[in-house]
């Protein structure tokens, strides 16, 4: 891509989308393509084909999804796997349609099975079960994968995909019901503090690892994927075309909420609440192959939690 390629950010104003907007500005890229909901509905088949016909994107982020944590999926499993599904079929077919010349396609580290070996390997997609609390979800996101190989296969496309571990940062969602862990116990512990109260309930045992990756960085590792990785014949036939995107460290959960009460500064206690799920005991990413290429995060979890937490005290305020 150079500065002046034409280049469409599905899903601009969500904390992937938003972080993706931000690194190519910064990076000088100025002929961005962005619509918002209201002016383009990605469910819908004809729009986005009239959008496509129209514009004619050379280069897409597909950033736009359902998204959400465990009482998300829980409660909306209809709507996780039909959107997703239709979502992402709709901007992937017409990206091959309209001759886009690269697509990158954002997934998730759920794809992976729940009792998957650690740390998770690109080889062992579909070697196992996938966690029951986001299965609709996986199996979109695995859809998806198997859209950019089938695709690269079939019609010589250049679509490629990462699977980003759990992600964090500017424009998170802070909904105590529909966000993920890291948002919520920010959100829970700043309003706890305000308040004065004397302990936050978290969910779970606090024994389960996870992985963070700090969304700027996220956005650094697609850029980068972009520019420097286009697959060999090789690589499509074997269906090699998607790389995991995180920081190839975890931390349990007691570990996380002990990090983001004294970043926010809340000096009560903690009460974990065992009666709710604790979701897969261990999702960490094999780095492997993207450290082979030469990219490496940058932001460490304490660091971005603070930049995080005053980014969301300052919306607060606004």
């Amino acid at each position: 891509m150079n500065s002046k390629s034409k280049i469409y950010i599905a899903g601009h104003r969500g904390l992937v989308g938003s972080a993706l907007v931000r690194k190519l500005q910064a990076e000088g890229y100025n002929n961005l393509v962005l619509r918002t909901h209201a002016e383009l509905d990605l469910l819908n088949q004809q729009d986005v084909a009239d959008f496509f016909a129209k514009e004619k994107p050379e280069y897409v982020f597909l950033a736009a999804a359902k998204v959400g944590g465990i009482l998300a999926n829980n409660t909306m499993p209809a709507q996780f796997i039909y959107e997703n599904l239709q979502i992402q079929n709709n901007i992937i077919h017409q990206s091959y349609l309209n001759g886009v010349k690269k697509l990158l396609f954002l997934g998730s580290s759920c794809i992976y099975p729940r009792k998957c070996a650690q740390p998770m390997k690109e080889e062992y997609l579909l070697t196992g079960l996938l966690e029951p609390t986001n299965e609709p979800y996986a199996l979109a996101k695995i859809a998806g994968i198997k859209m950019c190989q089938s695709y690269n296969r079939q019609y010589s496309t250049n679509f490629i995909a990462v699977m980003p571990t759990n992600l964090y940062g500017q424009n998170d969602n802070f909904d105590l019901n529909g966000s993920h862990v890291l948002p919520a116990l920010i959100r829970k512990f700043h309003e706890a503090k305000i308040k004065g109260e004397k302990d936050v309930v978290v969910w779970g045992t606090g024994f389960p690892r996870r992985e963070f990756l700090y969304v700027d960085d996220m956005a650094d590792g697609c850029l980068f994927l972009m520019n420097n990785f286009n697959p060999t014949k090789e690589q499509n036939e074997k269906g090699d075309v998607f790389f995991n995107l995180g920081t190839g460290t975890d931390v349990t959960i007691k570990e996380l909420t002990e990090i983001v009460k004294k970043v926010v500064g809340f000096e009560g206690a903690i009460i974990w609440d065992s009666s709710k799920p604790d979701g897969t005991p261990q999702k960490l990413q094999d780095m492997t192959k993207m450290h082979a290429l030469g990219w490496k995060h940058k932001i460490e979890l304490e660091d971005g939690i603070k930049e995080t937490y005053m980014w969301y005290a300052e919306s607060l305020s606004t």
